[in-house]
């Protein structure tokens, strides 16, 4: 736990010192990113919009440490050249802004090779020269006469505040708002955030917002697993509805899910209430293991009925009750036991599928064995229907002389032989 703990800490301490440091164009780190699309002809009108998202942000439960992205603000240095002096000192602009490039960020001139190793030769001005704001314009420019001329005398040279990156998306200039989610599905948090920005924030024209991140890629994978898992669900009702050969053992069957979806809800609102991916896969798990305990016990009474000759009724329900009580106690057992540590490290980093879908198939495994092998019984007892196999191929025919014997449809041969194979007595005691 102290080393749970300990990661939790730093990690927080890294995210408040990237938080602090908005100049540096690290990469987000954050589950869930809001983004705002913004059109290129409002982008400058943008940051108090900004402002007012993460404002609305902070308030809904569940977002954590919100971030605006490329905050306006931050000092530039601007230089702005006046094309009337550059056409009087003869000055091609893009030769000016190439010579100010080379000062202050340096030129590729040539290459010098040590060994198999290359290296670039750059050429810039020295520390001393650059370290000052208010030396840019002392920046001697030579015109095509061959006169020196300061840069301040072609330019206008002024400190502003501006964005210190544009992010382009799709063809479009774009601004961000990220935040982490912390206590709470992702899913849920941004319903609520897309909801609380829809009602107290107002879109400037031509201003969309989209929502990215984990939780897409959530969403997505929850509704394939649904769609699979109906499917599957479609094809084992049709097997079972063939195997059991009648409606009721197959509801007797199915109704086990319930005690399942039971335990596994509780346990889903005893850790939080929250239904993720991970919880999904459990409850698929579960109700797969279900049906299998409840094969076991309807296809018990099936043989216990048919094959060892037992009338259906309360002994035979709880003879077949006791005789599965064993496999499926130690089946339960021993699932519950493999995935305790899942269950109980579920917090963990990397666990955020396990964890929840250990839990969710613990609390269904419990409900599931407990009223499977004490409701089932008495369900299948009142509305099961089992039934001794039946010869459909044998034909009973009475006996004209009146001596009780069976005569088949072959004559008094057949009929002899069904009297030695009921009774079991050689053919010539009857003679």
């Amino acid at each position: 736990m102290g080393k749970a703990e300990a990661q939790k800490r730093a990690l927080a301490n890294i995210r408040t010192a990237y938080a602090k440091a908005e100049a540096l164009p690290f990469e987000d780190q954050s589950f869930d990113l809001v983004t705002c699309r913004i059109a290129p002809h409002h982008f400058d009108s943008i940051p108090d919009f900004l402002k007012e998202v993460a404002r609305v942000l902070n308030g809904v439960p569940g977002v954590t440490e919100v971030t605006v992205q490329s905050p306006p603000g931050l000092p530039q240095l601007t230089i702005r050249l006046r094309k009337s002096a550059l056409v009087r000192w003869g000055f091609d602009p893009t030769d000016v802004l190439d010579t100010l490039r080379a000062a202050y960020a340096g030129d590729t001139v040539g290459q010098t090779y040590q060994g198999n190793q290359v290296f670039n030769v750059i050429l810039i001005m020295s520390a001393k020269d650059r370290n000052s704001v208010s030396d840019v314009g002392s920046l001697p420019l030579r015109a095509p006469d061959g006169t020196l001329v300061p840069l301040r005398q072609v330019a206008d040279i002024y400190e502003a505040s501006g964005r210190y990156q544009i992010m382009h998306e799709g063809g479009e200039r774009v601004a961000s708002v990220t935040f982490n989610i912390a206590g709470g599905s992702a899913s849920t948090v941004v319903q609520a955030a897309k909801a609380r920005i829809a009602s107290q924030v107002k879109l400037p024209p031509g201003t969309y917002i989209q929502f990215a991140g984990s939780f897409q890629a959530q969403a997505q994978a929850q509704r394939n697993l649904i769609v699979n898992s109906v499917i599957a669900g479609v094809a084992i009702i049709l097997l079972l509805s063939i195997v059991t050969r009648g409606w009721r053992n197959l509801l007797l069957i199915l109704v086990n899910l319930p005690f399942a979806l039971v335990g596994g809800i509780l346990a889903v609102f005893g850790t939080g209430g929250f239904l993720t991916l991970g919880s999904m896969i459990g409850f698929v798990t579960v109700f797969g293991i279900t049906v299998r305990n409840s094969i076991l016990i309807i296809s018990h009474y099936e043989h216990l009925v048919e094959a060892e000759g037992m009338s259906w009724g309360l002994a035979t329900a709880i003879r077949g009750a006791g005789d599965r009580l064993t496999p499926i106690l130690m089946t339960s057992l021993v699932t519950g036991l493999g995935l305790l540590p899942l269950a109980v490290g579920g917090g963990a980093p990397g666990q955020e599928i396990e964890g929840p879908m250990a839990v969710v198939i613990l609390g269904g495994l419990l409900s599931s064995m407990a009223l499977n092998l004490l409701v089932l019984p008495m369900l299948a007892l009142r509305y099961g229907r089992f039934e001794r196999a039946t010869d459909d191929l044998a034909v009973t025919e009475p006996d004209p002389a009146g001596t009780g014997g069976s005569q088949g449809g072959r004559g008094r041969g057949g009929g002899l032989a069904g009297v030695f194979f009921f009774t079991g007595r050689p053919l010539g005691s009857f003679f």
